[in-house]
């Protein structure tokens, strides 16, 4: 068969209804399938149920190293043994680890409505004060990120996201020139949706950005940290060591979880920050709440051990996860094959392809459409049985400039499921492209 863009206006229209019975047929069938959310599968949750077993009713199993008993208030920053832990999946310091809830999106929550109650070190005032604030926000990127700045009513500039990582000259340009910029956010290892790990370069000059604003922080969510889905895992320079060569530590607040570890509505989160930064946190904190869940921590470190812990488990659900990708993936290049165009997001507008990443881990596969053609896609998905993150989530304010960026999901599904899925999903975007090539 041709490529769409050399067929006839005639061949179309054959396309288009060979395609329009074939989705009808899909549709016929009734499906209830999910690719919206990256939750993990069943099987990968059910490699932490022996963390439910690891305490039992003796005394001495609720002690944790420094003598508390973890069933009591104190330890405000958490157990020195689970600190001690996420220093090392963080490549930080202990002291420089604050254990919290399940939530690593609680905390970057808290963290900003922190910086607007009561501000930042080397801030004049809190940024609920000041006039006006802004964040920068690489994209495509994670949606919940952006839904923060809309609460707060902070203002979001889009910086284009390349295969190294944020566009670090804009990044600079803005941080450097306008006082008004306090923040940015990045997954920077295997970002969410397009699977990046930024370069060594971009981490450098992430940690030497002067910026204009003495509160400006990069919020640096480092979801995925550990979780790698090939046998070729992208290696991510440590941001904290670099700033420290700089003296720009300050500027740095790091997140991170187990939810995608052990249980994802049960796991634990952690900030890593600066000492300066740690004792600020410690100043409001003790208002908020005497400690945190330190049963669910000492559960952590007596199942994982230590980071080698960490390691161990997470190639189990590597195991899991790599064949619902590669099977992802393979569908694309089956069905989409003839449509692919390695570079469409750096391409010419309206581009009459289809790109797609290759992920080495995270949650997430990036699919960039024909401009013009994500909604749409979305839209037949859904009519066919199929849930998608909406379009243009992936953006500031859901709002995709070019309607291409479509985020899919692998993990939870079977796979059986999952291939039922992404067959439906590549006829959707064939015929959402044939639609829009025969609009006049």
């Amino acid at each position: 068969m041709p490529r769409y863009t050399e067929m006839t206006t005639g061949q179309l229209r054959e396309e288009l209804a060979r395609l329009q019975n074939a989705f009808e047929e899909k549709a016929a069938e009734g499906l209830k399938l999910d690719m919206s959310r990256g939750k993990p599968s069943l099987e990968q949750l059910d490699l932490s149920n022996g963390m439910l077993d690891v305490l039992d009713s003796s005394h001495t199993s609720y002690i944790a190293e420094n003598g508390i008993d973890v069933r009591n208030y104190g330890c405000l920053e958490g157990i020195p043994e689970a600190r001690r832990l996420f220093a090392d999946i963080l490549g930080i310091e202990a002291d420089e680890v604050f254990i919290c809830g399940n939530s690593s999106l609680n905390m970057m929550y808290d963290t900003v409505s922190r910086g607007m109650l009561f501000g930042f070190p080397g801030g004049e005032k809190p940024w609920g004060q000041q006039q006006k604030i802004r964040f920068l926000c690489p994209a495509p990127g994670y949606d919940r990120h952006f839904a923060i700045c809309e609460v707060f009513g902070i203002q979001m500039i889009t910086v284009p996201m390349t295969a190294e990582g944020p566009d670090m000259n804009l990044v600079e340009s803005w941080v450097n020139n306008d006082e008004t910029v306090k923040g940015i956010w990045c997954v920077p290892q295997y970002s969410n949706p397009g699977g990046i790990t930024y370069s060594d370069e971009t981490v450098r000059r992430f940690a030497n950005l002067k910026p204009a604003a003495g509160d400006f922080r990069i919020f640096w969510d480092n979801a995925y940290c550990v979780h790698h889905v090939t046998e070729t895992p992208d290696h991510l320079l440590n941001l904290m060591d670099e700033c420290k060569k700089v003296g720009t530590e300050d500027m740095v607040i790091m997140f991170t979880s187990t939810s995608k570890i052990s249980f994802s509505g049960a796991g634990v989160a952690a900030i890593g920050c600066s000492r300066r930064n740690m004792e600020a946190l410690k100043k409001v904190i003790p208002m908020q709440i005497i400690s945190f869940d330190k049963l669910n921590q000492i559960r952590h470190v007596r199942f994982f051990k230590d980071v080698e812990g960490i390691h161990e488990h997470m190639e189990k659900h590597r195991e899991l996860l790599y064949p619902r990708f590669q099977m992802v993936l393979d569908t694309f290049e089956r069905e989409l094959g003839d449509m692919y165009v390695p570079e469409l997001r750096h391409s010419r507008a309206n581009e009459t392809g289809v790109h797609w990443t290759h992920p080495n881990g995270g949650y997430f596969i990036s699919v960039d459409t024909m401009d013009g053609c994500a909604a749409r896609t979305v839209e037949l998905c859904k009519q066919a049985g199929v849930t998608l993150t909406g379009a243009g989530a992936t953006f500031p304010y859901g709002k995709d400039p070019h309607d291409r960026n479509i985020r899919i999901a692998p993990s939870y599904p079977s796979l059986e499921e999952l291939q039922k899925a992404s067959d439906i999903f590549c006829l959707c975007v064939k015929l959402a492209t044939v639609e829009k090539l025969l609009k006049p």
